[in-house]
């Protein structure tokens, strides 16, 4: 099992800059605090400046807090791709649109929503050198033991067409506090999440390449490996050799099952 630590708090410039995310942490952290610990691999870390995208796991619908705060902890402010109709809670919705987290469709069709096209947006918020979280899973995996399913191509894709750099995650814990599906938060006793942040994945032998499905396929196979690995170190075992499929088990892709 690799080794975590505790990591004291990096406030980054883009941190320390007056925003919705000053307001946020002041409401969740506390709260939050009282219910988590963190515990980091070693050389998990993030850029201090500049664009990134970071692609985890995801396994608890609590996961994206959990993330959050992870990437608030390393110095950065977190953003995500947020399903649209969250948008459309009062309250709740106006502060992500103030916080720029980016709203994307969960069929993943562009159609006229009133809603920028999720790859344009993503575009724009690494153009304003942010970093951006994006579970390459798309839902809360299938497998059974929670290890990553079979990826999606939204990370890849993003990362490909921006140049910007796409870094694996891996956590666990976080089902301890709420189960996959579950609908409740179970907050005591207090839960570790074990977080690990790998290196930028190596993107230079695809480059120069036309991308068609085919590589689109071999970068995300990429990815998912390396996310797997991560976990694998977290968890102290190996993954089942074959990643688990949705569509080879009569499982939607998306939703609950």
């Amino acid at each position: 099992m690799t080794k975590t630590v505790k990591l004291r708090n990096r406030p980054g410039a883009e941190k320390r800059k007056p925003s919705m995310f000053w307001l946020l942490a002041g409401l969740v952290l506390p709260v939050w605090s009282l219910m988590v610990r963190y515990r980091f691999t070693p050389n998990s870390s993030l850029p201090k400046t500049g664009p990134f995208i970071l692609a985890p796991n995801h396994f608890s619908e609590i996961d994206p807090v959990a993330m959050g705060v992870a990437v608030w902890h390393l110095g950065r402010v977190p953003r995500f791709l947020t399903k649209a109709s969250l948008f459309k809670v009062p309250v709740f919705g106006w502060m992500l649109r103030k916080s720029g987290q980016i709203p994307v469709e969960r069929t993943g069709t562009m159609r006229s929503t009133g809603l920028d096209n999720p790859i344009s947006s993503a575009s724009k918020l690494i153009e304003s050198q942010a970093g951006v979280v994006v579970y390459p899973e798309g839902t809360l995996t299938r497998d059974p033991d929670l290890w990553p399913m079979r990826g999606k191509s939204g990370a890849v894709r993003l990362a490909l067409e921006s140049g910007v750099p796409l870094i694996p995650a891996a956590h666990w814990g976080t089902q301890e506090l709420m189960p996959r599906y579950g609908k409740s938060i179970k907050p005591f006793p207090r839960k570790t999440i074990e977080v690990a942040i790998g290196e930028p994945l190596d993107m230079s032998e695809f480059k120069g390449r036309h991308v068609d499905q085919k590589l689109i396929n071999e970068a995300t196979t990429k990815l998912m490996n390396a996310i797997t690995a991560l976990l694998e170190g977290l968890r102290g075992e190996k993954a089942p050799a074959e990643r688990w499929d949705p569509t080879q088990h009569q499982q939607n892709e998306t939703g609950r099952f």
